[in-house]
């Protein structure tokens, strides 16, 4: 695949996301997919599955968008910088619902092999996430 059709996959990925269609990941996804940075959720499988289980959980919880504000490809790897939005409207584990709005910026690298995602690694503004959830309290004097 050429980088652009890559960076299309990935887009097509954040698409499908948001619209709840995780059948889609089955086309879009390897089986012995690598989540090197997976949600800090316990009982997640491995795999497919274990990302399938992550975005339901997510799907469910934080209804929202992905919004890519850029995308470089080099080689079987796309960059994505994004901004996923939402709002904390059922409870994530450990997490009760707040019905907090959610904003949080993220940089993925995702590895393509044979026309599917293979493998993510990714930094995640975790800070302001779980700010935003009211599990820690904002920094500096309120």
């Amino acid at each position: 695949m050429s980088t652009e059709e890559n960076k299309q996959l990935v887009r097509r990925f954040y698409a499908e996301i948001d619209r709840g269609n995780l059948e889609a990941m089955d086309e879009l996804v390897a089986e012995d997919y690598v989540d090197h940075s997976p949600p800090p959720f316990p009982g997640l499988g491995a795999g497919r599955e274990g990302l399938k289980q992550a975005f339901r959980l997510f799907w469910e919880a934080t209804p929202g968008t992905h919004e890519i504000e850029d995308q470089i490809a080099e080689g079987d790897k796309v960059v994505t910088r994004l901004r996923g939005v939402g709002v904390h409207e059922r409870d994530l584990p450990g997490i009760p619902a707040t019905g907090n709005q959610l904003s949080m910026t993220a940089t993925v690298v995702h590895r393509i092999e044979h026309g599917r995602l293979a493998e993510k690694w990714s930094d995640k503004d975790v800070l302001g996430f779980l700010q935003q959830l009211e599990v820690v309290p904002p920094l500096g004097p309120s």
